[in-house]
């Protein structure tokens, strides 16, 4: 019977083919190739390896307990992942709705009722009370002959892979943005120790210059100047300390507390120099890694499924019903071979005329698909310019530690020669206080680029998928790993 039923919907979908269409509706978007984004000269002095970097749990090999700690905290309490989670069990449930409406559904009712007659009726049972007894049992079942429910249920299992995979990007996100927050909380700890040094430097200044133009050595314009570097000085030293509680209070709301939790935390260790240096081989599988390109292009998948499910609106569908049950009237008994019946409705829909319902229900969806596309499409392309963009300031800012390490080398030099002179009566402790400054100044722009060089660090492990990998049973995942895989999208000069 259902090879009759199929081929009798076929003759049906080439006689009324002219009816409800989807002729001339299609997608217009199209993922990027990859092996289009050039990326051989931004990459060239990057080798390439199959090494497993970075690891999921890629903040403990910095061996600061205190931030091991910190980010479990993140972890179990930030708001934002409690709201990703919901919306991974909220796509989880809509996967299971799409499923059940391929199954078979049967359902059992039953009901008793009695009412008042009217005495202008004849008499049911007993007086003019009627009653009536009801039991029945249907089955209803959808054949998809074309697949359009299996669609359904695909699209929407994209989706739930898109929201599952994007629970793990926001917990990547927030394990990096702690890290970066606690870099910066060291990194404004070690500005506060400059500025106030430079302001115990600049008050001896003073101090000194007020004595010097008390004796008649030198004139209001060096008093004017020296309180000039006092004040300076004082207000950098607010900027250090309106940095500390910046930092702990942006702390404080990653770990999903109240400002007074950010007061408790300790002054981080400044994390050696290079402690997140990114390996000199890229892990050839580092785009791959990302958790937004892989979520990226499972909406693409669910986008083509709906597609699919709303292609198999404009053809016939046939599904069954049956029904069958007891009903009784009055008093009398349920059971009795007379108060039986059964329905069994094979039916068949033909998609005539919808004033147009249907082709605009498509045509959303492809739309949708093109919106997903496009999504994706933005989504590698900041990728690769993310990696290619940190790879470069990492390697622009090693060069300047190296420069400032010398200048820094060189200024130490100076002030201990200075303190030689004045020790020695040759010179001026004026003039040490002069060359103390300039080691000040030096010590204060190498403690920024080893903060720029940390923050820049967590950057490129986020930028290669912050230790996330992709699930291998899922079929869509393995595709994301094939089309953003560094060795398609990077022809590296062997």
């Amino acid at each position: 019977m259902r090879v009759q039923l199929i081929a009798a919907a076929v003759g049906l979908t080439l006689a009324l083919a002219g009816c409800a269409s989807a002729g001339g509706l299609h997608p217009d978007g199209a993922p990027i190739n990859p092996n289009s984004l050039a990326v051989t000269r931004s990459l060239a002095n990057v080798k390439l390896s199959p090494a497993a970097w970075p690891q999921a749990d890629w903040w403990t090999s910095l061996g600061d307990s205190q931030l091991n700690a910190l980010i479990a905290e993140a972890l179990r309490d930030n708001p934002s992942l409690a709201e990703a989670d919901a919306r991974a069990r909220l796509a989880q449930s809509e996967t299971a709705q799409a499923d059940a409406g391929r199954k078979p559904q049967v359902d059992l009712a039953g009901s008793v009722a009695e009412a008042r007659l009217p005495t202008t009726l004849p008499p049911i049972g007993k007086g003019h009370n009627g009653a009536a007894k009801y039991v029945s049992a249907s089955f209803k079942w959808d054949l998809d002959l074309w697949g359009g429910e299996r669609a359904a249920w695909e699209a929407a299992f994209g989706q739930q892979r898109a929201a599952e995979v994007d629970a793990h990007a926001a917990r990547i996100e927030l394990s990096t943005n702690v890290a970066r927050a606690y870099v910066q909380l060291g990194y404004a700890y070690a500005q506060q120790d400059v500025a106030a040094a430079e302001l115990e430097r600049a008050t001896d200044v003073q101090k000194l210059t007020r004595q010097r133009v008390a004796a008649g050595i030198d004139s209001q314009v060096q008093l004017k100047q020296s309180d000039s570097e006092v004040a300076s000085a004082q207000g950098q030293k607010a900027q250090a300390d309106r940095a500390i509680d910046a930092a702990r209070s942006a702390l404080s709301v990653l770990l999903g507390k109240g400002p007074d939790r950010g007061l408790t935390i300790a002054r981080p260790q400044l994390l050696p120099p290079g402690a997140l240096r990114v390996p000199s081989d890229l892990p050839v599988e580092l785009l791959g890694r990302r958790a937004d390109l892989v979520a990226a292009r499972w909406r693409v998948e669910a986008a083509d499924k709906d597609i699919d499910a709303a292609k198999t609106q404009f053809l016939p569908n046939v599904n069954i019903t049956a029904v069958a049950g007891l009903v009784a009237l009055g008093g009398g008994n349920l059971f009795q071979a007379k108060t039986r019946f059964y329905d069994v409705a094979p039916a068949i829909s033909l998609p005539l005329f919808d004033g147009g319902r249907r082709r605009a229900d498509l045509n959303g969806k492809d739309a949708q698909y093109d919106l997903a596309v496009a999504q994706y499409n933005d989504t590698l392309v900041r990728a690769v310019n993310e990696v290619c963009d940190d790879q470069d300031a990492l390697a622009s800012l090693q060069v300047q530690i190296d420069a400032q390490q010398r200048a820094l080398d060189a200024a130490n030099d100076a002030w201990t020669l200075a303190e030689q002179r004045y020790k020695a009566g040759i010179g001026s402790y004026l003039e040490a206080l002069s060359v103390r400054q300039e080691l000040l100044i030096a010590e204060q722009r190498m403690a920024t680029l080893h903060a720029e060089q940390t923050d820049y660090s967590v950057q490129m492990i986020q930028a290669l998928g912050g230790g996330y990998r992709p699930s291998q049973s899922a079929p869509d995942a393995s595709a994301v790993a094939a089309d953003a895989n560094a060795s398609s999208l990077i022809h590296h000069r062997s």
